[in-house]
């Protein structure tokens, strides 16, 4: 079963950055380099993902989505993924009132099968709780995988035409985008990495075809506002001309 969308419209047109999307990359290293087990990255970087939430909201930033689990994590020892699941579980149960107080509403796009009853209750509860606040959209991509995402859609789209509901002459690239998990969000302006690692890893293929990428050198336990504040900037200073030649 597929996460459902909403109706997600930015809370303010006028700014240039709506979109910022993070990979949040390193918990597991930085736990190691300090002699202790991959949950103490975890429980770390999740304080990260509080100071992010606070400074988009600061910024202005209308939508925020974090690559939060990939349909390949599912891989890692059970014991890790085990510890990945009840961390979520604490965060959806303790930021909401948070959430509440500074207009964020949380969505998720992803992939429901394989996640235990309990979070998907939770999942559905803290959309639900938080569906009027327009300040932020905070996206978590939870058991997300972007080929998945694209396959979803292609199948979506071919059922589409073998029940006569559409022509194969109008799926066009606005057609495709609609039938994504992110249908109703702009494309991430931003990209930003932790780690040092320089990919992608399979997250947002389609969406990122003009976004601008930042790659940081740290892990994302040290990821803090200056940090965020520092790849704001540098996009700032980025001439955007998708595909366009300028002289």
């Amino acid at each position: 079963m597929i996460l459902s969308n909403e109706a997600l419209k930015p809370a303010n047109q006028e700014n240039p950055l709506r979109h910022v999307a993070i990979i949040m990359d390193g918990n597991r290293r930085w736990a190691k380099s300090r002699g202790m087990p991959p949950f103490f990255g975890h429980r770390k970087g999740a304080e990260s993902v509080r100071r992010s939430v606070e400074t988009a909201v600061e910024l202005g930033i209308p939508y925020l989505t974090l690559f939060a689990f990939s349909s390949e994590n599912w891989r890692r020892p059970q014991a890790e993924v085990s510890e990945l699941m009840e961390l979520l579980r604490l965060y959806l149960k303790k930021e909401l009132r948070t959430m509440m107080k500074n207009g964020v509403r949380l969505h998720f796009i992803g992939d429901r099968s394989g996640l235990s009853p309990d979070i998907v209750a939770l999942i559905d509860e803290t959309r639900d709780a938080t569906r009027a606040n327009v300040r932020l959209t905070l996206t978590l991509a939870l058991n997300y995988g972007a080929r998945n995402e694209i396959l979803h859609a292609a199948r979506a789209l071919a059922a589409s035409v073998k029940n006569g509901e559409r022509n194969p002459d109008d799926i066009d690239e606005d057609a495709f985008a609609s039938a994504l998990y992110t249908d109703g969000m702009p494309d991430p302006d931003l990209l930003i990495r932790t780690s040092g690692e320089q990919r992608i890893s399979n997250f947002l293929l389609w969406q990122l075809a003009y976004t601008e990428l930042v790659f940081l050198p740290i892990s994302w336990p040290e990821f803090t506002a200056e940090h965020f504040r520092m790849a704001v900037t540098e996009f700032s200073g980025r001439d955007r001309r998708y595909g366009a030649c300028t002289l």
